[in-house]
Parts: C-alpha cells; structure tokens; sequence
C-alpha cells in the first residue's frame, strides 16, 4: 500500500469518526482526543491532515455535500423525467440521513453555521429541488401555475424536518413516511397524463445510487451504538 494510499484512508476514517463524535457530543463538546482515537490514530496523525476542530468539521460537511452530489448525479443518469429524479434523490437523501453518520453530522454541522463560509448541506439540497422542478416546469410536466417556490419550500422543509424528527424516532426516516408525503403532493403537482407514470415510493435508481455511490462507507442506523 503507498503513502497516498494510506493517507487517504486515514483521513476518510478520521471523517467518519468525527462524524459521529459530532453528532453524540456535538460540535463544541467534541475532543479532538475522541475523533482521533475512534479512527485509531493519533492526535498527532489528526493534525496532519487538519490544522484544528474547525477544519475537521468543513471536512465533513464537504464529505457529506460530495456523496449527496454523487448520489443525485447517479439516479439522474437513471431516471427519465425531473420529478422521478426528485422523488428518487428525497429516498435516497432520507436513506443515507437514516444510515449514514457523514450525512447526518453534515446536515447537523449546517444547522449550527459551525463550517465555516461555503453552503450547508440544506442550501444544496434546495437548490438540487429548485433546479429539478425547473426541470420539469420546462418540458411540461408539472400542473399550470403551481408555485415552484412553494413546492420547493415545502419539500425542503418535509425532508429536512423528518432528520430533525428521525433524531428521536426512526419512524421518520423510513421509506414509507416519504412514500406518504410524496402521494399526498405528486397529485397537486404532476400534470395529469404524467401522474400514473410516477412512482412516490421511488425507483430501484434510488437504491442502486446509494449503493454504489458510498460503497466505502460503513453506516449506523439511527440510535445504533458507536464503535468509538
């Protein structure tokens, strides 16, 4: 194995495990002692790849904001209308959210403006809606004079909120609770002709994105025990 190689190994592991230092102290009740030694490295070795607390945690929201990129640039490649990439990429998001501590501790991290300047998580995730339904505003396929905004709003909130929520009850990170917010919204959104064609509970691209998109990471179920 060359230097590189282990170096790079080395800082995804120190990644994940201040993910989930982050996410059972917070940002500032986290050591440095404790992100290190759940990667099973030194404080030292943590510092040769991050000056300090704050660079560790920019490193994990440009984690998380990198896999939430390749996760949704896969389903696109999968799906054939804006709104089913829509429906696909909220499971796949509301997945890793539920799996996956880098994307949980990156939201969180958002939230608390503890990552320095470049946008949060919850900015990109509105913007990757934002621009899907622009998408299909374009080719016809959502309902006249729906509000973009709205909807925009609306499913932002949704999907955010069941993170918030899905910290005490797991219920709220299931497929089925976003299967139920999608068939109450596709219908006052989707044109009629397009609606039968759409799937609420979401496609096998959505599965497939997840795994393939992050297959380096070993996730955590929402509650499960650290291996710290």
């Amino acid at each position: 194995m060359t230097k590189q190689v282990r170096a790079a190994r080395t800082r995804q592991a120190l990644i994940r495990s201040a993910a989930i230092v982050f996410e059972q102290h917070g940002y500032g009740q986290a050591r440095l002692a404790l992100i290190s030694s759940g990667a099973g490295v030194s404080t030292g070795a943590l510092h040769f790849h991050f000056e300090n607390k704050a660079a560790v945690a920019q490193a994990v929201v440009a984690e998380a904001s990198h896999g939430l990129l390749e996760v949704s640039a896969s389903i696109r490649r999968r799906t054939d209308t804006a709104l089913q990439t829509l429906v696909d990429t909220s499971h796949a998001l509301v997945d890793l959210l539920g799996r996956d501590p880098v994307t949980r501790a990156g939201f969180r991290l958002s939230y608390g403006g503890e990552r320095g300047g470049e946008p949060g998580l919850p900015a990109q995730w509105q913007g990757c809606v934002g621009e899907l339904l622009d998408q299909a505003a374009a080719v016809g396929t959502l309902v006249e004079g729906v509000s973009r905004t709205d909807v925009t709003a609306a499913t932002v909130a949704a999907t955010t909120g069941f993170e918030v929520l899905g910290r005490c009850d797991a219920q709220w990170l299931s497929a089925r609770t976003l299967t139920g917010f999608w068939r109450l919204l596709l219908p006052c959104l989707a044109a009629p002709e397009v609606l039968p064609l759409l799937d609420p509970s979401g496609t096998v691209a959505a599965t497939e994105a997840v795994a393939t998109g992050r297959p380096e990471r070993e996730t955590y179920g929402v509650g499960a025990a650290s291996p710290l």
